[in-house]
């Protein structure tokens, strides 16, 4: 069995990519039924900081993983959670050979929630549940401050 993600990635401009300073890194991401997402490159990358780089969408899909995964996990356990935040933190650096490569990514969720469930034990496994934390080539952890 298998998932597929179809999504249209489209950019354009007049004159095009005649140096690296003169095209925008303006772009737009659609799929079929939701609202188009405005992206950009990073600041750091000649990006338009108001709209989403690539950077963030992936600590967000990290995050939001985890959130979806600990929500599933939980309700499994008996455990009803009424609230959930979480403030991720990616890190990238410079690589040896001059590209950029993310070093890592903390999660910080609090969880709200009223039964009784211990909270490290539905947030590991909840990590190892979450399909894309499995799929990155660099550590994903989880530092909870989970209120009770």
């Amino acid at each position: 069995m298998a998932h597929e993600y179809r999504l249209a990635v489209t950019w354009a401009e007049d004159p095009g990519t005649v140096d690296y300073r003169s095209y925008t890194r303006d772009h737009v991401v659609t799929a079929g039924g939701k609202p188009a997402l405005e992206g950009s490159a990073d600041r750091a990358f000649r990006g338009n900081a108001a709209r989403w780089n690539p950077e963030e969408l992936l600590v967000a899909a990290l995050s939001e993983c985890h959130l979806l995964s600990f929500l599933h996990v939980a309700a499994e356990a008996g455990l009803v959670v009424t609230a959930y935040a979480d403030a991720p933190v990616g890190r990238m650096t410079k690589d040896d050979d001059g590209g950029w490569s993310f070093e890592s990514v903390v999660l910080h969720p609090t969880v709200t929630a009223t039964g009784d469930a211990d909270l490290e034990t539905l947030h590991h496994a909840a990590h190892e549940a979450c399909f894309i934390a499995r799929s990155v080539a660099f550590p994903v952890t989880v530092e909870p401050a989970d209120a009770g």
